[in-house]
């Protein structure tokens, strides 16, 4: 059989495109991914946590209730806020706590 005019996509043409559609994806989920808001929301959990001035406790605290239910467990998610919430009234007890000669 002679070889067509019309090209059809080989095998190398195809690991190709689906490294691309993978980068693509990779990309998507690192910068701003949709779990936590996405580009054009106002409200992505990095948007709210810079602008708020939070730090790392705060900031995930943020950032877990965010995307509670919307990658994976929300029951986990909600649980991981709580941890990062308990830890930073923890810290700050004991801040208060050395402040007042405690």
């Amino acid at each position: 059989m002679w070889p067509t005019h019309a090209r059809e996509e080989s095998a190398a043409d195809r690991v190709d495109r689906r490294i691309g559609e993978a980068v693509s994806d990779c990309h998507d989920q690192v910068d701003h991914p949709p779990h936590y808001g996405g580009k054009d929301d106002p409200y992505e959990a990095i948007k709210v946590i810079d602008a708020w001035g939070l730090g790392f406790c705060l900031g995930n605290t943020v950032k877990y209730i965010n995307r509670a239910g919307k990658k994976g467990s929300a029951l986990e998610d909600l649980k991981k806020a709580r941890w990062y919430l308990d830890h930073a009234i923890e810290r700050l007890e004991e801040l208060e706590a050395v402040e007042h000669g405690g």
